[in-house]
């Protein structure tokens, strides 16, 4: 059962690797119908839904890479540790994202995700680029810091 669950999750790692917008059309191969997708900005369910959050990111991020460092296997769960790139701001409308994160991805007998649950932290690598937001999230890690 867990090598099944192996092969599933680095199939997945490397579609994410090298995903591109004219492989949307493959999620199908990889999500269960009724899939899951959570990330800080999308709580979706279903692959059309899916589709659409990943179509979004390839509208504003001209050239999203994403680079999966580690995979650990549980029973039906994998954990991914990846880091996600886009273009800098100055390249034709990139946000300069880098980020690093990880996902909880769960697997069906089949080896189809059936939720896919993204952790990063998104004050750091976008609130924290807006100027009142930036300023308030400086006042708020001020006041909880240890140091």
């Amino acid at each position: 059962m867990t090598k099944d669950v192996v092969n599933a999750a680095e199939r997945y790692g490397v579609f994410f690797a090298g995903l591109k917008p004219e492989d949307l059309h493959q999620l199908a191969d990889f999500f269960a119908e009724d899939a899951r997708f959570k990330d800080p900005f999308n709580d979706v369910r279903g692959i059309t839904a899916v589709r659409q959050v990943f179509e979004h990111m390839f509208a504003h991020c001209p050239a999203p890479r994403f680079t999966v460092h580690e995979i650990i296997v549980q029973g039906r769960t994998a954990y991914f540790h990846w880091q996600f790139v886009d273009r800098g701001p100055g390249d034709r409308g990139g946000l300069g994202l880098n980020v690093d994160g990880v996902s909880r991805v769960l697997f069906d007998a089949k080896g189809k995700v059936t939720e896919h649950i993204d952790y990063w932290d998104a004050a750091e690598h976008l609130y924290a680029r807006l100027p009142v937001i930036s300023w308030l999230l400086a006042r708020i890690r001020a006041r909880i810091s240890a140091a």
